[in-house]
């Protein structure tokens, strides 16, 4: 079905690989296109998903410069926009995404790996957004998530002198959650996916909704917008069933209901 995307379901997650290993995962158009296509069309029992790059040296090593290299000023917007918009698709699932982050993560790798909730990266995984010694800008959105993760300062610092950092770095300025070896880095993602998926999905999704919405909201707006969503939680069957289990102190399959 797709060139550059393998999907494999593990009841109820899935994992999705990019898979072009000659260019080290680099997103040119096709490559974002089948991802926007295959994130839209998730199996309807996935509760978690889990975004990575096939082989050992990179989750996506960038942007296919060999792609832009020769585009005018509106090709260049058109190319930014098609990036930013699968991964603002991405970042605006309804389930938890986590980014298992091998190897290399720069430019739209990194920005990529930003556009999830959870990123989990192996021993050996580089982060950077390299873009100012190409002559660009970060183009898939990465000025825009990169401060919101780390802090201006810190933001600021990487996209003006294009300096890749190794995983600890990362993790030490709050870019990744956690860092593990490379042969445990699938192992880690899925047992966090699993954990998700065991939950109410309604209410996984509801909590994500209200950490993306009111991130930027004053903080008055914010818990108001919290209560409504948290009182909508009480109108659904997983509501009803977990809170009966918890008191009868039985074990509940949540049924997204």
């Amino acid at each position: 079905m797709y060139n550059y995307i393998k999907i494999e379901q593990k009841e109820a997650v899935t994992v999705l690989t990019i898979s072009a290993p000659k260019s080290l995962n680099a997103l040119n158009s096709t490559v974002l296109q089948e991802l926007g296509d295959a994130v839209s069309s998730l199996a309807p029992e996935t509760r978690a998903l889990i975004i990575t790059g096939d082989g050992e040296k990179s989750f996506v090593a960038g942007a296919d410069i060999s792609e832009m290299a020769n585009l005018n000023v509106s090709q260049g917007q058109t190319f930014g926009n098609r990036g930013a918009m699968v991964f603002r698709k991405i970042e605006t699932l309804p389930i938890p995404v986590i980014a298992a982050v091998n190897g290399f993560a720069l430019g739209g790798g990194c920005e990529l790996a930003m556009a999830c909730d959870i990123r989990i990266c192996s021993e050996n995984a580089k982060f950077g957004q390299p873009e100012v010694g190409l002559g660009i800008i970060p183009g898939f959105s990465g000025t825009v998530r990169l401060a919101r993760l780390v802090g201006m300062g810190m933001a600021k610092q990487l996209i003006f002198t294009g300096k890749a950092i190794k995983a600890n770095e990362a993790l030490r300025i709050g870019l990744v959650n956690e860092v593990v070896p490379q042969a445990e880095l699938m192992d880690k993602a899925m047992e966090i996916a699993n954990q998700i998926a065991v939950n109410a999905p309604l209410a996984v999704s509801a909590a994500k909704q209200c950490i993306n919405a009111e991130y930027d909201m004053y903080v008055d707006d914010a818990i108001l917008y919290e209560n409504g969503i948290f009182g909508q939680c009480f109108g659904t069957q997983d509501q009803k069933n977990g809170m009966k289990a918890f008191l009868n102190k039985e074990k509940v399959a949540f049924e997204g209901k």
